[in-house]
């Protein structure tokens, strides 16, 4: 068997409250957990939007926010992608039901695509920020923090790029969504620190340690 514990502990002696993983099997729990988040962004997706205006206000970005500060980034960022890949094969699991290429040519495009770098940012921010002890504030700073740097510009620029309009009306259009993001990104904080606090080895950097 294998034993998974966070870095620091190997160096400063303190309890390792990692659980003994059998050999080979933790590729099989993180495909698991990747699948179970990208089939929970889908099932967000296709709860029904507010519409405010050419982009509606959906649940897809709680699923992202939850995806990165709970997995952590690249089992984050592999979900995020898995839930684009089905969608744009062609199942509808995209807000509306939507699904295929012909999504591309939507004004959500940006901030579809973007879901998957946020989940990594949101993810390394949560790592960086929570890690140690994950606080609500903390976990909240790295998904608003991801939401702010990563899927409003993204969005924005393919709001501009869609429509042809310019920065300033494109803008306007995505500050909407600003409020409902702080709401969204304050329930994934909640849920990833009592998530956390329940499996402190799920967010921690895995590394390998003599059992």
């Amino acid at each position: 068997t294998r034993r998974y514990s966070h870095p620091d502990r190997a160096t400063t002696g303190a309890p390792d409250s990692g659980a003994t993983v059998p050999a080979g099997k933790q590729p099989t729990t993180d495909l698991a957990l990747i699948a179970v988040f990208a089939a929970l962004i889908a099932a967000f997706s296709l709860v029904p939007g507010i519409p405010i205006g050419p982009v509606p206000i959906t649940l897809q970005t709680l699923g992202v926010a939850l995806a990165g500060l709970v997995l952590g980034p690249w089992r984050g960022f592999a979900a995020t992608a898995l839930y684009l890949v089905v969608g744009f094969a062609g199942l509808p699991v995209f807000a509306g039901g939507a699904a295929g290429l012909g999504v591309l040519g939507k004004p959500s495009i940006g901030y579809l695509l973007s879901f998957p770098v946020a989940a990594l940012v949101a993810g390394l921010f949560a790592q960086w920020f929570g890690g140690r002890q994950p606080r609500l504030l903390w976990m909240f700073l790295a998904g608003f923090g991801a939401s702010v740097l990563i899927i409003h510009p993204a969005g924005v620029i393919g709001l501009m790029a869609v429509m042809q309009i310019d920065f300033a009306k494109a803008f306007a259009i995505d500050i909407a969504f600003w409020p409902g993001d702080v709401a969204k990104n304050l329930i994934a904080a909640a849920i990833a620190v009592a998530v956390h606090r329940a499996f402190p080895a799920l967010l921690a950097q895995r590394v390998p340690a003599t059992a």
